[in-house]
């Protein structure tokens, strides 16, 4: 079915059983030590089980004063024994791994323990608005700027790290000369203002990183391939617009790299840097493939195998670029986080069972940040591997589950797979829940398409499915089931004031789900999350819509890449954004609101609500239940009004537990 995905390549003595690469990604399942954890091998060993060609650990650092906490390294021999245990791991696992060595520099992250390298050089010092400002530990607000000895030290950390890559039994090792990290702003214009030997043209910028690239070939056996990854060229915001590295500089770069030993170019995009972050750990508001042609005119251009990333999470889209000749390998990254088994999906042609990954941002991105490790909105055993477990349950039971969202839809999934006999019951004439209404939004064509398929794994796994049904207690009463869960799920809340009432005022969700089409000027009382795709909703059938938020910042409760496209989108619509605004009446054609203590109006046509949900009543189910001795689990939005990241997990833990 995917005859190019699933054929093998070669690359120097290593030969991959498949084109697709599980690569590099942050997750924070290392130790607060930086030391190899079971939580990752499992997590790794997962994807090779699922048949990946090849699995990347993820940035590993090479010098030891700029290693983050809870990220690999390997900048000293005390990490081999850790490293042997994860080759070993994924080798018995059937696959071959490979190790991205890794130097942080301006993108060292945000731990305040670690040395930061930044590569300008004024008098010895440094002071940029592209470093972060928990680097900024000089008096001045300034940050030493990295020397020439340093640099030489660095390429020689490379070098040590390489052999100790070697010595614990990597079949590949690439070089990350990328997203913001010293090779990559020692490479760049827009980072690199030096005036040394390491500065000024494109070849003394590209000196530091060649030099990295080898040492660590010379501390390489000869079969063992090189892979370097690389941004394919900076955004054009960088250093006050004048703009960084073109794909014409990198194009020469690659051909230097391949002359110093590089066997594959990882093809890349984007920098922590003005807008071009987004491109790192791309959102939905992308398009799939994005960075595919760039990946085709290195490979094209400088004689040399490359593989394409960038939202590459279909096979049919990796099949076609493998036939088209723009890429020889694929990366693969949150397909296969969102689903370990999506390769032997593919190659055994079950496509229709895969678990897509939707471009969210939701548990990898944003979870890197804000939770102690990454997860996934479709895949709750991300880095719980061992701890969830799926086991045939001990006594088949019927299980009522009441509501028919994502977290309800996965209950029963699992429910079926263990053996018991779930029921799905929903008053709506459709599964998917608030799932349909956040599809709604323009560029969420993802989410419809994720109900639609998980939809279908219901459907096929045989499990009963009740639409246009009301769970009440007197159901419960006649059903009879051995336990239920309530996955109901939340309504919108209505303000409490003045004029709420009136016929022009209605909710984002009776707007996103097509039941209310609101007139003229709309004002929409919300700017989280729903208040902004109503109005990118809005706006695309032609609606002029202003925004009026009680907390000091739109969109505060979206992740950092989706914020930034949708205030993108927000300001090249003209939206009107009212901040630190509380609204007190609604009257004819305007809303009253105080900000800094004076009532102001705003004047429009419609006012839509988007102000938060709460859960529906469960008190008299949950009674009923009680009444019956039939267990009952709350979960989701019936619990507390949250993320459908949140529904699904509680979904996949509770049928595991019945």
């Amino acid at each position: 079915m995917f005859d190019q995905l699933f054929s093998p390549f070669t690359l120097r003595s290593v030969t991959l059983r498949d084109r697709i690469v599980f690569p590099a990604m942050g997750t924070h399942f290392a130790d607060e030590n930086c030391f190899i954890t079971d939580r990752l091998i499992q997590y790794q060993v997962a994807r090779a089980l699922g048949g990946s060609g090849l699995n990347f650990l993820e940035c590993c650092s090479v010098n030891m004063e700029s290693s983050p906490s809870k990220q690999p390294s390997i900048a000293d021999d005390k990490f081999i024994p850790g490293h042997k245990r994860l080759t070993n791991a994924i080798h018995n696992a059937g696959g071959k791994c490979g190790i991205q060595l890794w130097q942080g520099g301006a993108g060292v992250g945000a731990d305040p323990t670690c040395r930061m390298f930044i590569p300008d050089f004024y008098d010895g010092k440094h002071s940029s608005q592209f470093i972060p400002p928990w680097g900024k530990h000089e008096a001045d607000g300034t940050v030493p700027a990295v020397t020439v000895e340093e640099l030489r030290m660095i390429a020689e950390d490379f070098g040590k790290a390489a052999a100790r890559a070697v010595l614990a039994g990597y079949d590949v090792i690439e070089f990350h000369c990328g997203h913001n990290y010293l090779p990559h702003c020692m490479l760049s214009k827009a980072f690199n203002h030096r005036t040394d030997e390491y500065g000024g043209s494109l070849e003394n910028r590209a000196r530091f990183p060649l030099e990295c690239i080898r040492a660590i070939r010379a501390n390489m056996p000869e079969g063992m391939p090189l892979f370097t990854r690389i941004s394919a060229f900076d955004e054009p915001d960088l250093d006050g617009g004048k703009g960084g590295n073109s794909l014409e500089d990198n194009i020469f770069f690659c051909g230097k790299a391949k002359e110093a030993g590089v066997d594959l170019i990882n093809v890349s995009r984007g920098n922590f840097s003005g807008d071009g972050n987004v491109y790192e750990v791309p959102p939905l508001n992308l398009p799939r493939g994005f960075n595919i042609e760039s990946a085709a005119e290195i490979r094209k251009r400088v004689g040399i195998p490359t593989m394409a990333v960038g939202r590459i999470n279909r096979p049919e889209l990796a099949e076609r670029t493998l036939e088209e000749n723009k890429a020889d390998l694929i990366c693969m990254g949150r397909a296969q986080i969102a689903d370990p088994e999506f390769c032997n999906k593919c190659r055994d042609g079950r496509t229709e069972d895969i678990r897509y990954c939707i471009g969210c941002d939701q548990g990898c991105s944003d979870g890197f940040v804000s939770l102690p490790f990454i997860t996934c909105l479709r895949n709750p055993f991300v880095g719980r591997e061992k701890e969830l477990l799926v086991e045939p349950a001990a006594k088949k039971k019927k299980v009522l589950i009441a509501g028919g969202g994502m977290g309800g839809m996965e209950c029963a999934l699992y429910l079926k797979e263990r053996g018991h006999e779930p029921i799905i019951v929903d008053m709506d004439d459709h599964l998917g829940g608030q799932f349909v209404i956040a599809g709604a939004a323009p560029g969420k064509e993802e989410f419809i398409q994720a109900v639609k398929e998980e939809t279908e794994l219901v459907r096929r796994a045989g499990i009963e499915i009740r639409t246009n049904t009301k769970v009440t207690p007197e159901y419960i009463r006649d059903t009879r089931p051995d336990t239920v869960v309530l996955a109901i799920g939340a309504g919108p809340l209505i303000l409490p004031i003045k004029g709420a009432d009136l016929p022009f005022v209605t909710n984002a969700h009776a707007v996103l789900r097509g039941d209310a089409e609101p007139e003229g000027k709309v004002i929409i009382i919300g700017g989280g999350i729903v208040g902004v795709e109503t109005a990118e909703y809005l706006q695309a059938r032609g609606h002029e819509c202003s925004i009026i938020e009680m907390k000091d910042a739109i969109a505060a409760d979206l992740g950092f890449y989706r914020r930034m496209f949708s205030m993108k989108s927000l300001n090249a619509s003209h939206t009107k954004m009212i901040c630190n605004a509380v609204c007190k009446e609604i009257v004819e054609k305007a809303v009253r609101y105080e900000q800094d203590g004076v009532i102001k109006e705003e004047t429009g046509d419609s006012v839509v609500m988007s102000v938060g949900a709460r859960s529906y009543p469960t008190k008299d189910l949950i009674s009923v239940c009680e009444e019956l001795s039939i267990p009952v689990h709350v979960i989701g939005d019936a619990k507390k009004a949250r993320r459908a990241m949140n529904a699904i997990e509680e979904g996949v833990e509770t049928a595991l537990k019945i």
